[in-house]
């Protein structure tokens, strides 16, 4: 069996095994509140919402077709993960090309799990002049190892409890980021 069979088979078998957090129609339901907020908050100040790849990009693009003001999108690559399942320093790969001196920067990630990551983009865009740093996540990670105590985003569709997510832009190695929900993985199958 070659190295591509078994992990097609590995990857198969997180899918089937994983438990449903919420399911598709349940994102896309907390995604619309989510984007009455967004909209409320940032309508009137021509944002740029910057989305950090590769996970916040498909819940930026469930999010921004529901806002209706003008905005501008960039985003930028910066990871703890690299395709491992677990985190190590933050590692910059692409900064964002929109200028942010003097702009509201609405910054827009799929999962804030310890926040290292979006400590440091905040840090970012605050040094280089943004008005304001809002952030944006599709899933709060609920545990106690926050990089700072207490930390949270400023806008937040929905809560996990403390598993390896998976689906609507995070990943499992890499994989299942296009899976329509919010799953878990198996504790058996990390």
């Amino acid at each position: 069996m070659s190295s591509a069979d078994t992990l097609q088979q590995e990857l198969m078998q997180v899918r089937r095994n994983a438990i449903e957090l919420h399911s598709s129609d349940q994102v896309q339901e907390a995604i619309a509140k989510l984007a009455f907020e967004v909209t409320e908050a940032c309508s009137g100040k021509v944002p740029v919402f910057v989305t950090i790849m590769n996970g916040g990009m498909i819940f930026a693009a469930e999010l921004v077709k529901r806002l209706d003001f003008p905005l501008e999108m960039d985003y930028l690559h910066a990871s703890r993960y690299l395709g491992a399942t677990s985190g190590g320093d933050v590692e910059w790969i692409v900064t964002p090309n929109a200028t942010l001196e003097g702009r509201h920067v609405v910054i827009v990630d799929d999962i804030l799990d310890v926040g290292s990551t979006l400590l440091s983009i905040i840090e970012a865009c605050k040094a280089q002049g943004a008005a304001s740093v809002k952030t944006c996540v599709l899933v709060d990670k609920q545990h106690d190892r926050k990089a700072k105590p207490g930390l949270k985003a400023d806008f937040t569709a929905l809560e996990a409890d403390d598993y390896y997510l998976f689906g609507m832009g995070m990943d499992y190695k890499g994989f299942w980021r296009n899976a329509p929900g919010i799953y878990a993985v198996k504790e058996s199958d990390l």
